[in-house]
Formats: C-alpha cells, structure tokens, sequence
C-alpha cells in the first residue's frame, strides 16, 4: 500500500498588482483619489457598501488572466473590509458602479473592451470622464446603464446624469467632474475642502473659547 499523499494541483496565484501606474497624470490621480474620499465619506455609515480603486478584480477562478482594476468602484451587499485583491467568485457581487478616468492610453479601451466586460460582468453603471477634455471631446461625461442585460446609455443635460445605483449626480463643472447630492441639495466635499471645513470649525472653536475666557476674567475682576 503507497503511503504517498496523492497529488495536489498547485494553488492559482493572483498578483496584487499589475504593475502599470495608479494614474496617467497628477489630474488623474487627484480625481481618482477625491472621488474615492466622497463615496467613502457619503456611504461611511453603511457597512454593507465598499469602495476601491484601483484594485484588481478577478473574474474567472483559476485564471489569472482574467483582471481589471476599474479606476474607482463601489459594491453593494459586501462588507467594508480592506482587501488585497477582489475575487468575484468569492465575494459573489459585481461592482454596482465603476468609474473610468480616460487619458490618452485608456479612452479606447474605456469605450470598448472594458465597456462589454463591464456588461458582461452585469455592473449595473459604468462612467467614463475625460479630465483633460481632449479625447472625449463631444461628451466628456458618458454613462451606462444596464436594462435587460444590456448597457443603454444615459442622457446627459446640461453635464449632469444621476445614477440610481449611488442616489447621487454626477456632475461635469467644465473643470472636473464632481458627485452632487440632491437630497441634501449640495456637492459632496472633497479631502481638501474637507480639511478646510474643519480648520474654519477649528478656528472659530478657537474664538469662542477665547471670548469665553475674556468674558469669565471680566466677570472675576468685578467681584
């Protein structure tokens, strides 16, 4: 009798990187990492929704081959862990929405290949934006929506769509593109306008405190 273990197919290797840059340019990656801190800042109470970018997204299992790494994503009914990788088999959802930041390399790819996988792949909407307003000249701003399986594109008026899938409007502004929530009737606020945001609530907590102690050392010499 062999007492030989018997043989066990080596385990699928799935790169964490593919080593091609983050971004084309410093616009690229400024739109691409302002847009990441919006979704994450919006959707920062909802356990269940996760945002990426970036990231490789595994398709097919057992073949490593088959990859993408959307510029930005963000997937519904997962939970909000950090991920190296993102396995569709394992995770068993699509990304909802998947934003594409085109450049000189990308835009072909953007409209066509990554168009049908994104289809394929059922992500309910698929934007593309051209921050350089060179390539995409006619409609800097395109989206798609998935209906019966298949993506119809979204009609824009006036650089605006709204996306279901997020409950918010993409805007183009002639400069960038920008996330508008219309419940709350104002536009998402970037890192950087953020951190402006807290150092004017900073600066006037600094003021009152100030004037609070005035007030108390008045009140103290009048005794």
């Amino acid at each position: 009798m062999s007492l030989r273990k018997p043989h066990q197919p080596p385990e699928t290797y799935y790169p964490e990187s593919d080593r091609k840059p983050m971004a084309e340019t410093d616009m690229h990656r400024d739109l691409m990492n302002d847009l990441i801190f919006e979704l994450e800042t919006h959707f920062r109470n909802q356990t269940d929704v996760y945002i990426s970018g970036n990231l490789l997204i595994y398709y097919v299992e057992g073949n490593p081959g088959k990859r993408v790494a959307p510029d930005v994503f963000l997937v519904r009914g997962v939970s909000k862990r950090k991920r190296r990788i993102y396995k569709l088999w394992e995770e068993g959802s699509a990304p909802d929405v998947i934003f594409e930041i085109s450049s000189r390399q990308t835009w072909r790819d953007d409209l066509q290949s990554k168009w049908k996988l994104y289809e394929q792949l059922g992500v309910k909407e698929y934007f593309i934006f051209d921050p350089e307003y060179d390539y995409l000249k006619d409609e800097p701003l395109i989206g798609y929506r998935l209906e019966s399986g298949q993506y119809e594109q979204l009609e824009i008026k006036e650089g605006r769509i709204h996306s279901d899938a997020l409950g918010l409007d993409l805007i183009d502004t002639g400069e960038t593109l920008r996330l508008f929530d219309p419940q709350e009737e104002k536009f998402l606020q970037t890192s950087k306008e953020a951190a402006e945001t807290l150092m004017e609530t900073q600066a006037e907590l600094t003021r009152l405190r100030s004037e609070l102690d005035r007030a108390r050392q008045s009140d103290d010499s009048q005794q």
